[in-house]
């Protein structure tokens, strides 16, 4: 997804220090910057934050988490969380490849990956959220019988993230090709 850079997203972002995690002052420790300890799930590449900030206000008894790195994207998760007064919603403005400074070890409950960046060429590959190195992250997070949603609209991507998963020693609970 394109979006036109906005210069003053960023300076929006940071007028809310206690929604959004601008400079990793949360990292290690993002069960404490909760109001309730409950379980966390994370949505990495949040876009423009209907999916998480939908699923936040029907489980009001999960932590959410939205990860993305686009400041001009990010602001648009912001204005939901605040118009629906979202409590357990937070969001971290980064890389996915930061994930473990930010969550402990056995500390993620589940993952999504929606729609994600495919990264078509080959020499692009270790940037798919898929990748072996993603993956090793989510598996140092992820509670044991923690849980990846995966979904995708490319084949190619597709096809590579279920050999690249298998590879990795992950197995499928469900597999749609709807």
């Amino acid at each position: 997804m394109r979006v036109r850079y906005k210069p003053w997203a960023e300076d929006y972002l940071k007028e809310h220090p206690d929604l959004v995690d601008m400079d990793g002052s949360h990292a290690g420790k993002m069960s404490d910057w909760f109001d309730k300890k409950q379980p966390i799930y994370i949505e990495i590449g949040s876009g423009m934050g209907q999916f998480i900030t939908t699923l936040a206000e029907q489980h009001p008894e999960i932590n959410f988490v939205s990860l993305e790195r686009e400041k001009s994207v990010m602001y648009k998760v912001l204005d939901k969380v605040k118009d629906k007064g979202l409590t357990n919603l937070k969001m971290i403005c980064n890389d996915a490849i930061e994930l473990n400074e930010y969550f402990k070890e056995n500390e993620v409950s589940r993952i999504y990956l929606n729609f994600s960046d495919p990264w078509p060429k080959k020499r692009h590959a270790k940037r798919r959220l898929t990748y072996r190195t993603f993956l090793a992250l989510y598996e140092q997070i992820l509670k044991e019988d923690g849980e990846i949603h995966f979904k995708t609209d490319n084949r190619g991507l597709f096809a590579y993230s279920l050999e690249s998963m298998s590879q990795y020693g992950m197995y499928f609970k469900k597999l749609n090709l709807n």
